[in-house]
């Protein structure tokens, strides 16, 4: 009999910053550091680990660090502080009641509780989520697992628009052992990268761009030229509320589309399916607001041969293992975002030190999501909220 119930005695809410090695570009926005948040869950001795990983500025989600700081300690800590959870469900219900979008707090302590519970039964992460799995009725061969994550890099838009750097990008990025390569593109940055992506590459070795809703239909003559470069797919091609456009399209270029800004919810996902816009979906929890309502997702998903593949933001490293082990099911059929540290920061910089070998991260076989450094939470961060049930 699995435990889901805690009581929750007391929230610790730790903010976070490692500088990038480099600065990550998209097409809306660029960013130096990973800033974010980190939310302890206590109870009777046990700490559950979660993180909340907006960015600092709006331009990929209406959530930022602030508001989701802000939520976090004036609305979602004092909800469930000293109060008794009986289930993973009844979190969700909490999280939910009254509240309209802010999914990455909602996904901050959500995540905290999954792991809190797997730590409580002594199990590893992966197999609560196979337990849940099974309860919620996803078929039997999708709930099988593997014990790794094939990782893709995602390679963003140089500062300076160099190609050379680029291309030596994508050079390092095939003597490292990466799976497959994704480039962040947007107009006037497209054409260009991935000619020296296939130059590089050559055409057997997956590769695919990611615009995160940058372009319009009056685009499409310039994504029939991308055809040509024959991308496995384009990640979010056009604006994220821009359904009938992505779907437009969809019919009239050759390369399949995939949706990741556009798919917040399993309302949204049965939605798309019924309209019939993309069968490759990008599942990214902190996007949709906890590990409850992706594995929602992919349930509806795994039912309808809709192809998928997890994403990250990227998270830091704690972030990151819910991705790592959730992607390890056999549902989730193309390389991940899940990267090394070493991608993103310098040597031991990271909370938890992902590791890669072979182009493939091990999944966390400890209890939760393994072992957790808090002196690496406190050497990274500033703490900036406790919260007790004795002082709701």
């Amino acid at each position: 009999m699995m435990l889901e119930s805690a009581i929750i005695d007391e929230v610790e809410l730790y903010e976070v910053e490692i500088p990038f090695k480099e600065p990550f570009e998209i097409s809306g926005g660029v960013s130096h550091t990973r800033k974010s948040l980190i939310i302890l869950l206590k109870s009777d001795g046990v700490v559950g680990y979660g993180e909340s990983a907006p960015f600092e500025f709006p331009f990929y989600s209406p959530e930022t660090l602030d508001s989701v700081r802000n939520m976090l300690i004036s609305y979602f800590f004092p909800m469930i502080v000293g109060r008794k959870v009986n289930s993973i469900e009844e979190l969700n219900e909490i999280l939910n009641r009254n509240v309209r979008g802010n999914n990455f707090a909602k996904a901050g302590v959500e995540t905290a509780y999954w792991d809190l519970i797997a730590r409580k039964n002594a199990i590893p992460l992966k197999e609560l989520l196979r337990w849940k799995m099974e309860q919620i009725g996803v078929p039997s061969e999708y709930t099988a697992s593997r014990g790794y994550v094939e990782s893709g890099i995602s390679i963003g838009i140089p500062v300076d628009r160099d190609l050379g750097k680029l291309r030596e990008a994508i050079e390092r990025a095939l003597e490292d052992g990466y799976k497959r390569v994704k480039v962040k593109i947007k107009p006037g940055w497209d054409i260009e990268p991935l000619k020296i992506s296939r130059e590089i590459l050559g055409y057997d070795f997956p590769l695919w761009t990611d615009a995160n809703g940058a372009y319009t239909l009056d685009h499409v003559d310039l994504f029939l030229e991308m055809d040509r470069y024959e991308c496995l797919f384009h990640e979010q091609p056009l604006h994220v509320q821009d359904y009938l456009g992505n779907l437009e399209l969809a019919n009239r270029i050759k390369t399949p589309i995939c949706l990741d800004e556009s798919l917040k919810s399993e309302l949204i996902a049965r939605q798309v399916l019924k309209l019939n816009i993309s069968r490759i979906w990008n599942l990214k929890i902190q996007r949709v607001g906890g590990l409850l309502e992706a594995l929602k997702i992919y349930k509806i998903a795994v039912e309808n041969q809709v192809k998928l593949w997890g994403g990250t933001m990227p998270e830091t490293g704690l972030g990151a293992s819910f991705i790592l082990c959730f992607a390890s099911f056999a549902g989730f059929v193309y390389p991940s975002d899940v990267e090394p540290s070493s991608r993103w920061f310098e040597d031991g910089r990271d909370i938890v030190d992902l590791r890669m070998q072979d182009g493939r991260i091990k999944v966390p076989s400890d209890p939760g999501i393994g072992e957790i450094s808090e002196d690496r939470i406190v050497r990274f961060g500033k703490k900036i909220c406790t919260m007790r049930g004795d002082t709701k």
